[in-house]
C-alpha cells in the first residue's frame, strides 16, 4: 500500500519542481524528502525521477503518479477538515478558488458574515482562471470554485450552482452607444487567451475590431479609455471593484457571462461548506447590476 507521506513528499516535488523546495513547502529537512522519495520508488518499483544537470524532473511514471497523489492528498486534507469541522464547526476550513473581480467584489462581504457567524472557520483564498480553479478543485487541492463562462454550457466533472449572469458593459467617454458606434475605434481588450468573446461580440454587430491596446488589468484599461485612447468591454463585477472617474458603463445586451459556484461530489456538502454557501448565497442577493442606459442595438 501506498504511503500518504511519501505521497505528499511526491505531489509537493511535482508543484515546486525541485526537493530543495518541496522540502521548504513541507517543513522536512532535504535529506528526509529525499529518504521519502527513495523509499516510494522502492515501493512502486518505478523510476520516479531523473537528474537533469543539477535539478531533477519527473519521468512519465512519475508525471502520473504524481497528478494522482495530488488528487489523493487533497482528499485526505479535505476529509481530515470536514471531520473536525462537524463539531460545530470549530475548526472548519473552507478552500476557495475564484477569479479576481468575485474574490475583490463578493467574497468580502462573504468572509465578514462567516467570521461573525463562525469565528474559528478558516477561509482561504487563490485567484484563479476558471479552468485553473475547476482543475484544483476536481485535484482536491480547493473546496469550493467560483468560475464563469459565457455560453450556457456548464464545467464537467463538479456540480454547479448558477449564481447570476454578470452583464458586460461598454467603456467610452459617452453614454448611450453601441459596439458598432466603434467599429472605427482603437479597442482595449485583453491577451490574445481572453479575448475570444470579446471579438465574437464585436463580429456579431458587424465588424472586426482594431485591438490596439493589450492590456488584463481592469486599471490599466480604464485609465487608457478615460484617457481618451480607445473604448474597451468590461463585466460588471470588475467595474464594482473599480471605477475610474470620466468614463460611460453602457450595458450591451444579449452580451454576458455566466457565474458559477462549483463543488465536489454529491450532497450534502460539509458543515464548513455549507456555511460558506450561505453566506455567499447572502452576499450575491444583494449584488445588484450597474446603474446604466442599456442600449437596443449591440
Amino acid at each position: 500500500m501506498l504511503d500518504i507521506v511519501r505521497l505528499r513528499v511526491l505531489a509537493a516535488i511535482a508543484a515546486h519542481g525541485s526537493v530543495t523546495k518541496a522540502a521548504e513547502s513541507l517543513h522536512y529537512a532535504q535529506p528526509s524528502v529525499s529518504h521519502h522519495l527513495a523509499r516510494l520508488e522502492a515501493e512502486t518499483g518505478a523510476r520516479l525521477v531523473q537528474r537533469v544537470g543539477r535539478g531533477i524532473r519527473l519521468t512519465p511514471e512519475g508525471q502520473l503518479l504524481a497528478r494522482r497523489a495530488a488528487e489523493i492528498v487533497g482528499r485526505v486534507d479535505a476529509a481530515a477538515a470536514e471531520l473536525s469541522a462537524m463539531v460545530g464547526l470549530r475548526t472548519g476550513r473552507v478552500r476557495l478558488a475564484g477569479f479576481e473581480s468575485a474574490l475583490s467584489t463578493l467574497i468580502p462581504q462573504v468572509a465578514t458574515t462567516i467570521r461573525r457567524a463562525h469565528p474559528d472557520l478558516e477561509l482561504s483564498l487563490v485567484d484563479a482562471h476558471p479552468e485553473i480553479a475547476l482543475a484544483r478543485l476536481r485535484d482536491g487541492q480547493v473546496d469550493a470554485a467560483l468560475v464563469f463562462r459565457y455560453d450556457d454550457a456548464t464545467p464537467d466533472g463538479v456540480r454547479v450552482t448558477h449564481l447570476f449572469d454578470d452583464p458586460m458593459y461598454l467603456l467610452s467617454l459617452a453614454p448611450g452607444q453601441t459596439l458598432l458606434d466603434h467599429r472605427d475605434s482603437p479597442w482595449i481588450a485583453g491577451c490574445e487567451y481572453c479575448r475570444r468573446e470579446f471579438v465574437d461580440a464585436c463580429q456579431a454587430a458587424g465588424f472586426t475590431p482594431r485591438i490596439a491596446y493589450t492590456s488584463d488589468e481592469i486599471v490599466v484599461e480604464q485609465a487608457l479609455v478615460a484617457a481618451g485612447l480607445g473604448v474597451t468591454t468590461m463585466p460588471g463585477l470588475a467595474l464594482r471593484s473599480h471605477r475610474a472617474a470620466g468614463i460611460e458603463a453602457t450595458e450591451i445586451l444579449h452580451f454576458r457571462r455566466r457565474v458559477y459556484l462549483a463543488t465536489y461530489g454529491e450532497p450534502p456538502d460539509p458543515p464548513a461548506t455549507t456555511a460558506f454557501i450561505t453566506a455567499l448565497q447572502a452576499a450575491v442577493d444583494d449584488y445588484r447590476p450597474l446603474p446604466s442606459q442599456p442600449v437596443t442595438g449591440a
